[in-house]
């Protein structure tokens, strides 16, 4: 899941070198955060969310192939 997210914001963003995936287990999920560079927050999260939503519902997509449950948090 990590590596999915990572393609995703590094094919967003206009600095791909800054962008951080974090993956931690938490009890019965999985919390992944991604890091960006500030001024590209805008281009991850797209107007109203709309493309942070996206990333969200992609990964919860890939994850429940696998029975698993995804947080995507952005900061």
């Amino acid at each position: 899941m990590r590596e999915l997210v990572e393609v995703i914001a590094k094919a967003l963003v206009d600095n791909p070198e800054e962008v951080v995936v974090t993956e931690t287990p938490k009890d019965d999920e999985i919390v992944i955060e991604l890091k960006v560079a500030a001024a590209d927050m805008g281009k991850v999260i797209g107007k109203q969310g709309r493309i942070a939503k996206a990333i969200r519902s992609v990964v919860k997509a890939a994850a429940s192939k696998e029975d698993k449950k995804v947080i995507v948090e952005i900061r």
